[in-house]
């Protein structure tokens, strides 16, 4: 420090330097700055936008399918869900303007031919604390729901009343498989198709209701914990039935997995 002469026989001090009244916020806008360049450096590297990008494993095993009624197209042995998505041919939507609901067999057949009608195979699998109609080994009477679309419990009591706050969701809703290539599929491949267990899920009603017909490009569980697995298994609906997907949706698909890179496919529910 540089004192000077006071003239008076005394060094006169230098005023101190005054502190500028910013400095501290300035200095505070940095640190936030540089904090979020990392977390969001850290989520691009994660949904790999950058960085070495995620590795995609080996195509899928195809064969197949036996044919017939209760039985895909073809099978798929598991794999990882980006690789069967990266088989998936990529397309434009094709008009709906001929679909039908009826295209795809009456509601709920009962295609694997185990004496009971699909919804209740699938009510059966899905909830929990079950109990049967009295009498009946297929009629689901009541139980619990663990909603995957919404993380919430849903009671389910059958009733005209009731039984719609469980509804059974086609995972590839069926106009949108028409418009991805279910057009071109037999009939009997399209009511396989409507009816097997991969493509079917118990879930809240008014949920099901607000997804209706969208793809992944346009509609996602709202529980984001299970879009991985609700993505894995649209992706593993159309590889069995040899649809495609369109190109927001693939990248919708890719985006996802990207989380979850070690997200595997689904097998087909039919046994044969």
């Amino acid at each position: 420090m540089v004192r000077r002469w006071s003239g008076d026989g005394r060094y006169a001090h230098p005023a101190p330097r005054r502190r500028h009244p910013l400095r501290p916020l300035v200095v505070a806008a940095v640190v936030l700055a540089v904090l979020l360049a990392v977390v969001g450096a850290g989520w691009l590297y994660s949904t790999g936008r950058i960085g070495p990008g995620v590795e995609v494993g080996p195509p899928p095993v195809l064969s197949p399918g036996a044919g017939g009624l209760g039985s895909p197209v073809n099978r798929i042995r598991p794999a990882q869900a980006l690789a069967v998505l990266a088989i998936l041919p990529v397309k434009g939507k094709a008009s709906t303007k001929d679909y039908d609901r009826a295209k795809f067999g009456e509601a709920w057949l009962d295609a694997d031919g185990n004496g009971c009608d699909t919804r209740n195979d699938v009510l059966r699998r899905d909830l929990v604390d079950l109990t049967l109609v009295r009498g009946s080994l297929c009629l689901a009477a009541a139980g619990t729901l663990h909603d995957p679309y919404t993380g919430k419990d849903i009671a389910f009591s059958r009733g005209k009343d009731s039984s719609a706050a469980a509804q059974i969701d086609h995972v590839v809703a069926l106009s949108n498989a028409w418009a991805t290539g279910a057009a071109q599929l037999t009939d009997v491949q399209r009511q396989s198709l409507a009816n097997d267990p991969l493509n079917l899920l118990a879930v809240d009603g008014p949920t099901n209701e607000e997804k209706s017909s969208s793809d992944a490009a346009t509609w996602l569980p709202p529980a984001k914990g299970f879009r991985c697995a609700y993505v894995a298994r649209q992706i593993s609906v159309k590889a069995a039935y040899g649809l495609w997907v369109t190109g927001p949706e693939k990248e919708a698909m890719e985006r996802i997995l990207h989380g979850c890179p070690g997200q595997l496919s689904l097998e087909s529910g039919y046994k044969r």
